[in-house]
Formats: structure tokens, sequence, C-alpha cells
């Protein structure tokens, strides 16, 4: 039995493994779990392979105490991995692997899909309502929401188990083919961990350093989990918005990764809560706090991890051009041509947007932020997206730079959830606003000067100061 782990890296609350574990019983077959990061794949760089191989030198420890076998594999070479997959699960009984509706990933299932003669099984595992569980996509957050309250009931007694391999007896996994390990030998994933300057071997990008302060792997994550329902959790709902006290989770890089899952984070924060599903309303209005029977503070957070979170995996695996202008709601497209031409009092390239080159000290800020610690704080990232569609030539132009920039510097980037930020600044899961302005037209206006009065960002400017 071969688990091809490409998303859900982690093992633990992990759909896939459980049921590569299922298949492995009942056939009464050694399990072994494949996990391999190539170098080919867009914005490839430091700071996204020393934190997805962090969380491999965790996979490596956890399944070392399991009956499953672990192969971890690091691309070297341009193309080196190709055949290693057709390889390893060619003589599988069966292959599972997860089922990721963004990025590359989609391609690269259906390509190795037609390659295999074994069967393969693609798992969702990405968040607590399956994704196929609904037929339609949504265009606003409300719909979707009350959809979620009409619906997810049933959803909630069906987690994955917390650790799907203990307790699990399995044969033995024999040693795999010479001419497997000699051509793709195994990584050491714990030593590459450890030294990040070994990543220089690589051919990525290494101008886009590793973040030091937010390494990557399970532990990692359930360490930040803690923190945030212990501590951050209590100011959540009143703070979540203010960048100099940053009360958000910090979770998206590990969700994004699949070093966490949202089934793990939502029994850790219902359980400290002491809440059972007898608690949810019976009313389904779409309102976005009442609805769970919980405190404020985790209702709130339960509306960013649920609502808005899986509101973009919704669209990602309907719609194949969810990352293209041409997606955006037509009163959007309509708006944003009608205003096109007006003039801009700045405009920038992207070269200038990337090295934090404005005149604004606030959205340099921000930038500077992505670029160093591989995120903005959730409130200024909306920000700074409506300042490069006021200060881009054309609407087109402040997506594509938006895709590029948070594509490259963020650890979130690439991810169902981050397209939907993007392409809220132009007008998805939003309503036509007024007074039509220039440039946005009756697209949601934002400016720096009304986001430092309703914030507090002093501080978050001097730490961040170009």
């Amino acid at each position: 039995m071969l688990y091809w782990m490409v998303a859900n890296r982690r093992s633990t609350f992990n759909f896939s493994l459980q049921r590569a574990v299922e298949w492995a019983q009942k056939l009464q077959k050694p399990l072994l779990v494949f996990e391999a990061l190539r170098n080919g794949y867009p914005w490839a760089s430091d700071r996204i392979h020393h934190f997805v191989i962090q969380g491999m030198a965790d996979n490596a420890r956890a399944l070392a105490e399991t009956n499953a076998a672990y192969f971890p594999y690091l691309e070297r070479d341009q193309n080196a991995g190709h055949g290693l997959l057709e390889s390893v699960g060619g003589d599988a009984a069966v292959v599972v692997t997860d089922d990721f509706p963004c990025f590359f990933l989609p391609r690269m299932l259906s390509a190795v899909a037609s390659r295999l003669k074994v069967r393969m099984e693609a798992v969702d595992s990405n968040g607590i309502l399956p994704m196929r569980a609904v037929d339609k996509v949504f265009a606003r957050a409300f719909d979707f929401r009350r959809f979620l309250q009409k619906n997810l009931r049933p959803h909630l007694a069906e987690f994955p188990l917390a650790n799907p391999l203990r307790g699990i007896a399995l044969p033995p996994m024999p040693e795999l083919p010479a001419q497997i390990t000699q051509r793709w030998p195994k990584a050491d994933v714990q030593q590459r961990a450890e030294n990040p300057s070994d990543l220089n071997e690589f051919p990525i990008d290494h101008d886009v350093g590793v973040v030091r302060d937010m390494p990557g792997g399970s532990r990692a994550a359930t360490k930040r989990l803690k923190e945030f329902r212990t501590r951050k959790i209590l100011e959540y709902g009143d703070s979540r918005n203010q960048p100099q006290q940053d009360v958000t989770s910090g979770l998206s890089p590990y969700l994004h990764f699949g070093h966490i899952s949202a089934h793990e984070i939502f029994t850790e924060l219902m359980t400290e809560e002491e809440w059972t599903p007898d608690e949810l309303a019976d009313s389904a209005k779409g309102s976005s706090s009442g609805w769970w029977g919980c405190s404020p503070n985790v209702e709130s957070f339960l509306d960013e991890l649920i609502t808005w979170r899986e509101l973009g995996y919704n669209m990602c695996w309907q719609r194949d051009d969810y990352d293209e202008y041409s997606s955006l709601p037509d009163w959007a497209q309509k708006t944003l041509k009608e205003h096109a031409a007006d003039p801009r009092q700045f405009t920038y390239s992207l070269a200038e947007f990337e090295y934090a080159k404005t005149h604004d000290e606030l959205w340099n800020a921000a930038q500077t932020q992505l670029q160093r610690d591989g995120r903005i704080h959730n409130y200024l990232r909306m920000l700074w997206g409506k300042k490069i569609l006021e200060w881009s030539e054309t609407p087109e132009f402040a997506l594509e730079t938006m895709i590029e920039l948070n594509n490259k510097y963020a650890l979130d980037g690439r991810n169902p959830n981050s397209y939907s930020g993007i392409f809220w600044v132009l007008g998805r899961y939003d309503r036509a606003w007024g007074p039509e302005r220039p440039i946005f037209g009756k697209v949601r206006y934002m400016s720096s000067e009304n986001t430092a009065r309703k914030v507090r960002v002093k501080e978050y400017i001097q730490r961040y100061a170009s």
C-alpha cells in the first residue's frame, strides 16, 4: 500500500492516511508513506523548501514510531525525480493521495493517474466540509455560511482519527529495490531541516530567505495552536485587527502545507470550550455570530477557519479559472473596465512594489513584513491589495502583481484561501459599493489614512521601516 503525501503533510487527523491504513489492513499489505519535494514548482525558494523539509523531518520522527515505512525524497536536479512515483507505486496494490484543488497539484495528480496501472484514490482532508458536499460556487460568504449552517452537522460527527496508525498491526515493509534507492536515495530530512545553508545545493530561488521565527512542521504548528488556544484567543474578537497586538493564530502556513488540519484546530478549541454539537442553533440565518453556541472569540475565529477558508476551496475545485481575472463577478469587471482609464496620482512597477519603494510608509511596512516574515497582518493585507489596485496602470496588472508578490513571499500563498483574499480586493465575494470612486468604481475602497485611524500602526511602521 502506497500513501503519496502531497498536501496533507502530517501523520495526524488525516483522512488520506486513514484511508491508506484501511486499505493496508483490508489487503494485509505493508504501508509505505512516500513524501517528495520537487524543485521545479513555481516560486520555488529557500523559504518554501525549508518550511516543507522541516515538516518532513517531523513526519520522519512520527512515522518511525509506527508500523508504516517512510520514504522522503528531495529532488536535487531539475526533473531528477521523474519516474520515481511510477517506480514506487508500480507494485502497489492501491495508491492513495491527497485531493487538493489549487496550484499545480490537480494537474500533477491527473498526469500521474493516467500513467499508473493500479488503482489511485485522491482523498479530501482539506476542511470540515468536504469539497464535493457542495454542488455550486457561492458568490457571497453569507450564502455559503447559511449553507454550512444547514448542512455541516453530519460532518461534525465524521472527523478523521487523531492518530490513524496507533495500535495498528501491519506486515513489515521490505526494502525497496536497489534500482530505486540508488537512483532516488532516501533524503536525510533531519539533517536538512537543521541546516538551511544546505539549500544552496538546490536549483531554487535563494533570494527569498528562510523565516527563522516561523519553523515548519507539525510540532511547530501544535505549539502555535497551543499558544493561540491558551492566550491569543482571549483577545481575538476585539483585537485581531490590531497589527501591534497581533493576536491572530498564525496557523495559515501550517494549514496550507498540511502540517496541521482544520479538524485538529476545531477539536482543540471546542474541547477547551467544553462544547458539544447540541449547542448549535436550530436556525440557519447565515449570521457570522450566534450559531455555534460558544464564546464570541471562538465564534469569530471559526468563521475565519471554516466559512472564509472553505469558501476559497469551494471556488477552486469547481472553477479552473479561479486565478484568472475573468473569474471576477460581472459587476466588478464592468465597473473596473469603466474606470480603467482614470488618471492615477501614483503608479508603480512590479519591482517598485516588490521592494517597498512607494510613497506610503504604511504600505511599505506591510510589503516589508511580507518579504521579511512571509506574511502580512490580516487586516493590513486588505489595504496592501487595495493600494496595489489604486497604484497600478490597469486592474489586470494589479492582479498579476498581487499574485506574484503573495505567491513568491507568503508562506501561506498558492492556496485557495490566499486567492480569495487577492480576488476580494477586486470584488470577489463582495458587493457594489457607493459612492462610485475613480479607479475603483463600485469596488470597495480603502485608504491608509482611514486604516491608521481605525487601527494602531505606529509601532508596526517603526518595526517594518524599510
